[in-house]
């Protein structure tokens, strides 16, 4: 991973990556979008403010994250 990359970077200061909106997202702007970034990296913006930060995880992280999403894990944040 680019080590100038780190949580909370402008995410519209990177560039060469392709920002990726779920297609669960809705209209009013309620998602998050993900990148992926050379090498280990994956940053994650608010679709709604592009130009704010991005926070910045590992592949694991992430993989750990979305395992856990679809075990139920984070169920009681929807509710």
């Amino acid at each position: 991973m680019d080590q100038s990359i780190g949580n909370g970077v402008q995410a519209s200061s990177i560039s060469g990556v392709e920002w990726t909106k779920s297609a669960r997202s809705n209209q009013s702007g309620n998602c998050v979008e993900v990148a992926q970034l050379p090498g280990d990296g994956v940053a994650v913006r608010n679709s709604r403010y592009p130009d704010g930060p991005a926070l910045i995880y590992t592949r694991a992280e992430m993989a750990a994250f979305v395992e856990g999403a679809k075990d139920g894990d984070f169920d009681a944040f929807t509710a």
